[in-house]
């Protein structure tokens, strides 16, 4: 049973006395203090309000029993107020609490949570228990949501600072509910970063900040707020209360240090004859995962790794045990305890051990956001067609909002947008209830309790709260969501860029003025200016800022990443270095040569990628790992990479074949490498409007036949995507020689027929193939692209000739012992790898 506000209010007031009225409730937007939900556990709802009555406050419980609303309960409100007014499960899954606030004070409340009995209501939080705001949300713990909420308590102090307290209902009593910092206290911290940017001298936020960061698990930047906070004259708090902090986080963080570096392990790659393979090193830089794989991601935070090998992804454990098999196409990161699996089937989520949740596959499912997963499904309709309709996934894996929306949104703290139709976004809570609609041709996701939003498609953006109000009249022509009170738009009217940063109120705090800019985190912002004004979409150099505006820094990097523990990556275009919240190099830690990124991965361990490698360095700058480039084949024989670099918008690594007999015929071979991997002269300040990278991978070694893959990648500057290349260079190691496609056959042979029919027979039948443009394929040319494995021959083509981008280069298998007769089994290509 939906009840929209309204129906709700007709109902209240035909059970209220003569003179009585229902109170309002003020925060986040008025809203009459109504409410349904289901109370008792039985499927239905009961509906209730709080009135006021000759200057008392009386809580009304209503249920709906054989067609009529009857009074179930009514007891005496607290105070002059309600602040707060909801149900959710607090003592049980099977049912809801009702959770009211009572205002006592002008940011005072207090707390009240109902449990329906027999006897009827009672109220099971202590009578000392005050807040000045809470939140009510299912956190996720050590092992996942349990159903039940936690209520977060933000406890007034001074100024603007509140002490945060997270409790839950466990075993019959009130405890606190420490396994959820960690997925709650960033919020904190983001709130006490916008008020230390605001107010910089006011020990007190410094204070609240860093205790927000210790318990969030962010122990470096706690630890950085805190002696922020006793660099500033005395006030409050006391220096023994910031020294003692200082010494707890300290404290925990050598604690947290000394067990990571202990046990974690961070991925590795080795370049072989069967291409590149993936394992795992200890901090100290030991092998202990041999390099077996085809891909190793990081070790996530619980301890689990997405890997690929034999072309199919599964998940492994820091003991390099499966905990999920290697069957699937491709896995996600996993985010609160679940992660989606794809397969021929379609897409699926699964637990930490690998057991599929969902009923069934999907034609789509996103990753779990606030205990829900966006999925779609598709409809066929005689009049539309094919449609796609949204809904959600519990982490249960159960549909518990069917596909209904046009589109939809992550949830952000029990609330997402959707579309409904054409000029109609709602917003709803994680039970698919609409709490607000918005009749606007665009409505963005939530931020900071305001939605970007256009009156029409074509118009400009503005921003909206969550009742629908508007706040910031349409102006821009980009809105971004705000965060921490601010967010980035843009004014320009046509390619050209002018992004700012503005307030709640519209008003700007950063001038329309940049080519771009980037919300950096941690009260950051890395601001661009065009390095071509006439062609501002090659790219931006950046300064850094705080969240004021204030410029730190010169206009002097490429590139600059997010902040994370008070430390950021950047680029100069030559070198690439971690930067401090000043936005200057961090000193303690090296400067590597190249254009990338750094991160600290381990007390003195970090991971560098860099000019397209990934390698490992100490806070020296030391080596500990390197991907080896000299791969042995069999002796005299071996593969040497070489690195090409002569601007900083062209990078190639190519390959170098050694031992062969007549060095005269080893250099024509070389040379020819270069020229096919794109080693041409570049200018080194000259600017691009492209950017290139090439690189190779032995694909295939066996006797005297070698094959080397090798790549490239073009982007245009403000292309929509770049263009792949690929081709492969098939050597003889007896004499340098490389071979085409017609040397593998009789020279009397018209292979050129028989491959094309046979290509042609599997665009047909074959239902992989039904991407292929029809009427487009015409058969093969002498010279096409092709590889050969032990068994088979490989034909491809390249993006657009016969199919869409998407499908990258459609290939064709086909077996040795389908075309035997016309192969040249007495040519020196057949040869060289059938002895």
């Amino acid at each position: 049973m939906s009840m929209s506000e309204p129906l709700l209010l007709q109902i209240v007031n035909q059970h209220i006395p003569a003179g009585a009225t229902v109170i309002t409730i003020d925060k986040p937007v008025q809203h009459p203090a109504v409410y349904a939900a289901d109370l008792t556990g039985d499927g239905m709802p009961e509906i209730t309000a709080v009135y006021q009555l000759h200057s008392e406050l009386y809580l009304l419980i209503l249920k709906f029993v054989q067609g009529h609303w009857i009074k179930m309960a009514l007891t005496k409100g607290l105070g002059y107020g309600v602040t707060l007014l909801t149900a959710a499960p607090v003592t049980s899954t099977a049912r809801n609490n009702l959770i009211v606030g009572w205002q006592i004070g002008a940011i005072w409340s207090k707390l009240a949570v109902y449990e329906w009995t027999e006897s009827g209501l009672t109220d099971i939080v202590p009578d000392d228990l005050y807040y000045s705001y809470a939140e009510i949300l299912d956190m996720p713990g050590t092992h996942g949501r349990d159903g039940k909420v936690e209520i977060a308590l933000w406890i007034h102090d001074t100024g603007e600072a509140y002490r945060v307290e997270i409790i839950r209902w466990q075993q019959g009593q009130w405890v606190q509910a420490t396994d959820v910092y960690h997925s709650y206290f960033p919020k904190v911290v983001q709130y006490y970063e916008q008020l230390t940017a605001q107010y910089p001298d006011y020990v007190f936020y410094w204070y609240y900040l860093a205790d927000a960061q210790f318990h969030a698990g962010l122990y470096p930047a706690a630890l950085t707020s805190v002696q922020q906070a006793l660099s500033l004259p005395e006030a409050y708090p006391s220096r023994e209360e910031l020294l003692k902090l200082e010494k707890q986080i300290k404290q925990a963080m050598t604690a947290s240090n000394r067990a990571q570096a202990a046990a974690w392990l961070y991925p590795i790659s080795v370049r072989t004859t069967n291409g590149i393979r993936w394992g795992y090193m200890d901090a100290q830089g030991h092998v202990r995962l041999e390099p077996v794989l085809q891909e190793a991601q990081a070790f996530q935070p619980n301890g689990l790794a997405v890997v690929v090998k034999d072309g199919r992804a599964g998940v492994i454990n820091l003991q390099g045990q499966y905990v999920v098999q290697p069957v699937y196409d491709s896995i996600h990161s996993f985010s609160e305890e679940r992660a989606i699996a794809m397969d021929s089937q379609g897409f699926k989520m699964i637990n930490e051990q690998g057991v599929v949740l969902t009923s069934r596959a999907y034609p789509f499912i996103a990753d779990v956001q606030d205990g829900r997963a966006v999925f779609y499904d598709t409809s066929t309709d005689q009049t539309t067609g094919t449609s796609i309709l949204y809904g959600y996934l519990d982490t249960s894996g159960k549909e518990v909002i069917r596909a209904q929306y046009m589109s939809a949104n992550d949830f952000q703290n029990g609330k997402a947008v959707v579309q409904i139709k054409d000029k109609e976004y709602a917003l709803i809570d994680v039970n698919g209830n609409r709490i607000s609609s918005y009749p606007y041709a665009y409505v963005g996701p939530l931020g900071d309790g305001l939605l970007a939003f256009q009156k029409e498609l074509s118009g400009k953006y503005g921003y909206i709260d969550e009742r629908g109000n508007i706040r910031i009249q349409p102006r821009f022509t980009t809105a971004l969501p705000f965060n921490g009170g601010q967010a980035i738009v843009n004014t320009a009217e046509d390619y050209r860029s002018n992004y700012g940063v503005i307030n709640k109120q519209g008003a700007f705090v950063i001038q329309p003025a940049y080519n771009d800019i980037r919300e950096l985190g941690e009260q950051r912002y890395g601001l661009g200016n065009a390095i071509d004004s006439e062609q501002p979409y090659i790219g931006s150099l950046y300064a850094i800022a705080d969240m004021n505006g204030r410029r730190l820094t010169e206009f002097i990097y490429r590139n600059v990443e997010n902040y994370k523990h008070g430390l950021a990556s950047a680029s100069n275009g030559t070198q690439t270095y971690l930067l401090d919240l000043s936005g200057r190099p961090a000193p303690g830690y090296p400067h590597i040569e190249g254009s990338g990124s750094l991160e600290v991965v381990a007390p003195d361990l970090i991971s560098v990628f860099v000019d397209q490698r990934l390698f490992y360095v100490n806070r020296a700058g030391q080596l500990i790992w390197q991907q080896n480039t000299i791969v042995p084949l069999e002796p005299p024989y071996r593969v040497r990479e070489e690195k090409y670099k002569p601007n900083r918008d062209y990078l190639v690594y190519y390959p170098q074949v050694e031992g062969l007999t007549s060095q005269v015929q080893q250099d024509v071979l070389n040379t020819k490498l270069k020229e096919l991997s794109q080693v041409k002269p570049i200018l080194a300040n000259q600017q691009l409007d492209y950017t290139y990278t090439g690189d190779f991978d032995i694909t295939f070694y066996q006797q005297q036949l070698l094959q080397l893959q090798l790549t490239g990648y073009n982007y245009p500057a403000g292309a929509a995507h770049g263009m792949p290349t690929m081709m492969y260079a098939i050597i003889n190691l007896s004499d340098g020689q490389l071979y085409e496609l017609k040397d593998l056959f009789k020279p009397d042979s018209d292979y050129v027929k028989v491959l094309s029919q046979i290509v042609g027979e599997q665009i047909k039948n074959d239902p992989q193939y039904s991407y292929v443009f029809p009427d487009t394929y015409t058969g093969i040319s002498a010279s096409q692209p092709f590889f050969v494995t032990a068994d088979a021959l490989h034909l491809y083509f390249n993006p657009y000739d016969i199919a869409p981008y998407a499908a990258g280069f459609p290939t064709f298998t086909i077996p040795f012992s389908q075309i035997m007769d016309i192969i040249n089994t007495e040519g020196t290509f057949w040869k060289a790898f059938h002895m």
